[in-house]
């Protein structure tokens, strides 16, 4: 099975569990592809814990969920040393964390210290903890989910968290025809638990690494480097996207690529990704002329194609 029937054979799973969903089911498995952590950002109540079981299944990784809260410690996540009598040594109990994928459910509503415990694992890909590092499993992605700021008892992701996240996807409601199937069907969290593996680790890694081969033109790196630099000019936002975002938004766009079955990179494959992998990191003007979601897809109407 070539790679872009394996990637379409990923996709078909996830629909039986997430109806009405391709768009949102596209951009997640893209993120994961290119070796990304996902945000989910909805309302509670929309699948967004049952698309991340369902992603971490499909992919054939063992993963742990942690529901974030507010008493939660950096230890619970990470691991802690015990001192055992038998051998009177202290032996390390590793946290959730140490998973293939860590499911992090309503991110925000632990502490900032809870959530910045995180920072290292998402970036270097290990932990240091008790003064020793020690590497995480890989491959490693955190799939997050994150509940309206507006709601009570969260707390705002700080711009550095936020950055090392890929992409940040919201699933919305359910179109009237998708919600009648959810009514009538299976419960859609214990189907996700049922779902087989699609992948092994092992061809997760090379899909990973076809991604990496996809070519982008000299002309496609000018397109994405006129929209990071348009985003710095103090038009648009307070603060732009920085280097890793430009990297990340090529990435996301090779990923796409190679779900299309090609090896290279196209405009629309940058257009397409271009939402989920900026909105996020892109810091509001204080007296903004539009909505958020308006001004960054402004920005991208407004530089030319290649």
């Amino acid at each position: 099975m070539n790679s872009k029937n394996t990637i379409q054979a990923i996709e078909a799973q996830l629909h039986t569990v997430m109806v009405g969903k391709s768009a949102q089911i596209a951009d997640a498995l893209a993120c994961l592809l290119a070796g990304g952590h996902l945000l989910i950002e909805d309302v509670p109540g929309v699948g967004k814990t049952t698309l991340s079981q369902a992603l971490a299944r499909s992919l054939g990784l063992p993963f742990s969920r942690v529901q974030f809260t507010a008493d939660l410690m950096p230890s619970d996540l990470l691991g802690v040393s015990v001192y055992e009598r038998v051998s009177e040594t202290f032996v390390f109990h590793p946290g959730p964390v140490f998973a293939s994928v860590l499911l992090a459910d309503e991110i925000n509503r632990a502490s900032p210290k809870t959530q910045s415990a995180l920072l290292e694992a998402m970036e270097e890909k290990q932990v240091s903890v008790e003064g020793a590092t020690r590497p995480l499993p890989q491959p490693f992605f955190v799939i997050a989910t994150q509940n309206p700021q507006e709601q009570h008892g969260t707390y705002p992701l700080p711009e550095s968290q936020l950055d090392r996240f890929l992409m940040c996807i919201a699933l919305g409601y359910p179109d009237r025809d998708s919600e009648r199937a959810l009514l009538a069907g299976q419960d859609r969290r214990a189907l996700a638990g049922q779902l087989p593996s699609v992948l092994d680790p092992g061809a997760l890694v090379q899909l990973q690494a076809q991604v990496q081969q996809v070519h982008a033109s000299e002309a496609l790196l000018a397109y994405v480097q006129d929209l990071v630099e348009a985003t710095r000019s103090g038009q648009w936002f307070a603060q732009g996207l920085s280097p890793r975002a430009g990297v990340a938004l090529l990435r996301a766009a090779k990923a796409k690529a190679l779900m299309a079955g090609r090896d290279y990179v196209a405009p629309d494959d940058v257009q397409a990704v271009w939402y989920p992998v900026a909105a996020h990191r892109l810091v509001p003007l204080r007296h903004p002329t539009a909505s958020h979601s308006a001004q960054v897809q402004a920005l991208l109407a407004s530089v030319a194609l290649p």
